[in-house]
């Protein structure tokens, strides 16, 4: 039985690539900083439950305990993240921005993911085939982001496609130093959710779907990558 981890996991993107994941066989550990919203999406997915908040020491290391007793860890997704936005849901962009706005975006998304890697390199190296999923997004691509006539390159923001432009590089020297692993960074599209206000044009369906491509490869998988559902992605 492949067990998998996925932080934030009690809705969006996440729910559905838990609910996927349980049909597909695994045992699925909903993430989830709330721990009654975790238990209430378990509960729904058939899946288990464990409290995790990704920028908490305590919180991560606790969760180590708990999936280290049930049995170990096959693959992690590491899909909790935050966007900048400012009061009436407006995206902060380059005038406004400011440090601390840039840490509380890094510390979730970047930080977060290195935290919760790390605690976990363990038991996933005692794995038979351990992955590694990243959320990524297209906005963390220099060459998209820089190339006039895109969506992309119309997007305001500097902390989120910072964050994400730093998940790739983590994800590229994490794939160097683990090649036993297959790690990842997955690009899910513009999906509606809460994280842009759920103004996006994909449904989590839609979104959901490299994702769950991506954690359920096998030992020879791709790795060090940045895809989306129709392939790679410039850096």
């Amino acid at each position: 039985m492949t067990t998998t981890l996925i932080t934030g996991a009690n809705k969006g993107l996440g729910f559905e690539t838990a609910r996927r994941l349980v049909e597909a066989g695994h045992t699925v550990y909903v993430g989830s900083r709330d721990a009654e919203r975790g238990r209430a999406a378990a509960a729904r997915l058939g899946a288990e439950t464990v409290v995790l908040d990704v920028t908490d020491d305590a919180s991560v290391a606790a969760a180590v305990k708990t999936i280290e007793a049930a049995g170990g860890l096959d693959v992690l997704v590491n899909n909790a993240g935050i966007e900048e936005r400012a009061e009436h849901n407006g995206i902060v962009g380059a005038a406004d921005v400011t440090a601390d706005v840039m840490r509380t975006v890094f510390e979730t998304n970047v930080f977060g993911i290195v935290r919760v890697t790390h605690a976990f390199l363990p038991l996933l190296r005692r794995s038979t085939a351990p992955v590694v999923v990243n959320l990524s997004s297209g906005l963390g691509s220099l060459t998209v982001v820089s190339t006039e006539g895109t969506p992309a390159y119309d997007y305001p923001g500097v902390a989120y496609p910072a964050s994400k432009a730093a998940v790739n590089m983590v994800t590229v020297q994490f794939a160097k130093a683990f090649p036993d692993m297959r790690i990842n960074a997955v690009e899910p599209g513009f999906t509606k959710t809460d994280l842009n206000g759920n103004t996006g044009t994909q449904t989590v369906e839609e979104g959901a779907e490299i994702i769950v491509r991506m954690a359920l490869i096998g030992p020879d998988g791709p790795t060090g990558g940045y895809l989306y559902a129709n392939g790679p992605i410039p850096w």
